[in-house]
């Protein structure tokens, strides 16, 4: 029987190894962005030097807490038509209500972290100002809508093939490639305060 601290260590190691991943995920996005979208250069995204922006991967975490009970549920729309066999016509809105959740959870994200940087730093590194429907350059709809999109391709096409690859290295090598990886972004870390 495994040790309740060796399983809970695993869990924290797998949670890491996905806020990791969705951090350097976020990062390559942001850089998408900025060099083929907008064509304005390469620079480095995140507030740290190595390439990941962690309010990605923080993120991705909320969501995973937050939704993924919820994405295994059937809720379901009954239209007032019924098929042949009398039955009423339904449709699953399930991947509908999971996106607007994901929607209204990365653009409260985005909100704090914005008030966050901007605590800590003086400024954030967005300015929404010109996109239509803006909170004060740190929000708007069409990034709340692109991260809904973003999320769920993370939720329901990336999560599932980051489990099965946790799950083929085993615990011990997800510990200790967790271990690495965190002691990487201390030392980052270390060295922007500094």
């Amino acid at each position: 029987m495994r040790n309740p601290k060796e399983k809970w260590g695993s869990f924290v190691a797998r949670w890491f190894l996905y806020f990791f991943c969705y951090s350097v995920i976020g990062w390559c996005y942001e850089v998408f962005l900025e060099v083929v979208v907008y064509r304005w250069g390469f620079s480095n995204r995140g507030f740290l030097l190595g390439p990941y922006c962690p309010v990605y991967g923080f993120g991705a975490l909320i969501f995973l807490a937050c939704l993924s009970g919820l994405k295994h549920r059937r809720m379901e729309w009954k239209l007032p038509l019924q098929a042949a066999d009398g039955r009423r016509i339904a449709i699953n809105v399930t991947p509908v209500v999971v996106f607007f959740g994901i929607a209204v959870i990365a653009t409260v994200i985005e909100l704090v972290a914005s008030y966050l940087m901007e605590w800590v730093t003086g400024g954030w590194m967005w300015d929404y100002r010109r996109f239509a429907f803006n909170f004060q350059g740190r929000i708007a709809l069409n990034p709340s809508l692109r991260f809904g999109l973003g999320g769920m391709v993370f939720l329901y096409g990336i999560q599932p093939l980051l489990e099965k690859v946790t799950d083929r290295l085993g615990d011990k090598a997800v510990r200790m490639t967790a271990l690495v990886l965190f002691c990487v972004m201390v030392v980052d870390l270390i060295g922007k305060v500094l």
